[in-house]
């Protein structure tokens, strides 16, 4: 084989290219703290990174949907407990009234106070968590819960405007949660038609006609049915709060994962990129340096 001047002009600046080339890849990654910029760079890898972003923005969006669901689960549940003592204080007052010591003007004055408990615990059960209804169903924007009075202001009914839906939050690729958001169930219907409303007004009524026997009896088992239906749903609240806590675990444990995987396949190694690159920098001199003393008659010939 021949050897030309030309020939060698040609090998040298195939090679100083190369090692140009390197070097500039070492630079970008030393920069940039990044073993692949674009899919040229190594497109099997480049999709990789890709498929983990889009894992890591998926698992960010899940935990942002748990954590929102863990409040509202806590606003439910402190609605609930506000609403257990407003029970609990009806039943007190039930029991009292039952007394065959009270006249009617002490019945009165506890159907004031059972009045006046029955607003608060309907606020309870009004309870907003950013604007939108706690247990309305899906009609959020509606207040679920409202008072119906007669023309000269008595109680008559408790209606409920919501809608009989839970609703289903995703908090993982194919798993959801269902929160209790089904107003109805706080109803209490019966199949005898009866339900917290009407229980409310067949109380108010035997107050104001002094009937203990229904005060001592058939009402004061009511209030206790209505009371274990609230507590009921409270501890239904309760078991997905804690389903909602152990996806949070399980979200942030993945989270790490995904964030270990992805600095192993797309961050360098600071000390062997910079390693690398000193080499591939030592070549490159090397090179040029060499490149002057070999063509010395040709190179620059060559370059114009």
């Amino acid at each position: 084989m021949r050897i030309t001047n030309s020939l060698m002009s040609k090998n040298f600046m195939r090679n100083l290219n190369n090692n140009m080339s390197n070097v500039y890849k070492y630079q970008e990654q030393l920069s940039t703290m990044q073993q692949v910029s674009r899919p040229s760079d190594d497109p099997l890898k480049v999709s990789k990174v890709l498929d983990l972003n889009n894992e890591i923005k998926q698992n960010d969006e899940y935990k942002t949907t748990i954590n929102d669901s863990i409040d509202f689960t806590n606003v439910q549940d402190s609605a609930l407990a506000n609403a257990t003592t407003s029970i609990q204080r009806i039943y007190t007052l039930t029991q009292q009234a039952a007394n065959g010591t009270y006249n009617e003007q002490d019945r009165q004055a506890i159907k004031s106070e059972v009045e006046s408990e029955v607003d608060t615990l309907l606020d309870s059960l009004n309870t907003s968590f950013g604007g939108k209804y706690i247990f309305a169903g899906n009609n959020t924007t509606t207040k679920p819960f409202a008072k119906e009075l007669d023309e000269e202001g008595n109680f008559l009914n408790v209606s409920y405007q919501g809608t009989s839906d839970n609703t289903t939050k995703e908090i993982a690729r194919g798993v959801t949660v269902e929160l209790k958001t089904d107003g109805t169930t706080l109803m209490n219907q019966q199949e005898d038609g009866t339900d917290l409303g009407s229980f409310f007004n067949e109380l108010l009524v035997a107050l104001d006609e002094n009937d203990t026997d229904k005060l001592g009896g058939k009402l004061l088992n009511s209030v206790d049915e209505q009371m274990n239906n609230i507590v009921n749903l409270r501890t239904n609240i309760g078991a997905t709060q804690n389903r909602l806590v152990a996806a949070k675990d399980r979200n942030e444990s993945e989270y790490i994962n995904l964030k270990t995987t992805y600095s192993n396949t797309q961050d360098i190694d600071l000390a062997e990129t910079y390693m690398k690159y000193s080499m591939e920098m030592v070549s490159y001199e090397a090179s040029l340096q060499m490149g002057t003393k070999i063509l010395q008659n040709n190179l620059l010939d060559y370059i114009r």
